[in-house]
């Protein structure tokens, strides 16, 4: 039974990397640069991508698919922004897939969005697996979850371009150690990137934004996101 297991596995991650693949290049026809969030549930991504949708309104056009088990709460949240939304609901499949991607993408023209966020489903594991065609895959953790999860979860840090430490602004309430937790991603991925932003503040949003704007080829010339206020 557990050779038929890895057969099934390998033949389903088989058939999701080339799917992915022609992703990739429907995205690069396109121009789009595509980022992909990665988190445990209740890291913060929802708020980070509504802060950011917000901010790059009128600099960058973005859209956001936006990937649940259950419910379009929030894809209707960051539907607000008035950036373009779709929602993938996976019922109980705990990753998104390049079929499921290709499904929601039906009928859009990506011609008319410089970047495309795709919110994952909250799983740290099962979507390491799984290539969507991104440019950029960022995992997020945030201050409330600990600085040894980079530690518990090495496979999806090994995949990513980029770590993203979120709701820095708790950080002192709860006694996050900052280098700590620096040194955990170096361990598991020496010279990953690492940006520390809160969506409540906007601490850190510019450097994101600027970040962005880079991935796509574009300029930003002003204050993306804004920054924290007293």
């Amino acid at each position: 039974m557990p050779a038929r297991i890895v057969e099934v596995r390998e033949g389903v991650l088989k058939k999701n990397d080339l799917l992915a693949r022609e992703l990739r290049e429907r995205f690069a026809e396109a121009g789009l640069a595509v980022v992909n969030l990665v988190s445990s549930p209740g890291s913060g991504k929802t708020a980070l991508l509504e802060r950011t949708l917000a901010g790059l309104a009128g600099r960058l056009r973005a859209g956001a698919l936006v990937g649940d088990l259950a419910t379009d709460n929030d894809a209707r949240r960051l539907a607000a922004s008035g950036a373009p939304v779709r929602q993938i609901t996976t019922g109980t499949v705990c990753h998104l897939d390049a079929e499921m991607v290709g499904r929601a993408l039906a009928g859009w023209n990506l011609t008319e969005l410089d970047l495309l966020f795709i919110e994952n489903v909250g799983n740290l594991v099962c979507p390491s697996s799984y290539d969507l065609g991104e440019t950029l895959r960022a995992v997020l953790f945030s201050v409330t979850e600990g600085e040894d999860k980079p530690l518990k979860y090495p496979t999806i840090y090994n995949s990513a371009d980029l770590a993203v430490i979120t709701k820095i602004d708790l950080a002192e309430a709860v006694g996050f150690d900052r280098a700590a937790a620096r040194e955990a991603v170096d361990r598991v991925r020496p010279g990953l990137e690492i940006l520390e932003t809160s969506a409540r503040t906007g601490e850190g949003m510019d450097a994101w934004i600027e970040r962005l704007a880079g991935l796509a080829g574009r300029e930003v010339r002003h204050p993306a996101a804004g920054r924290a206020t007293a």
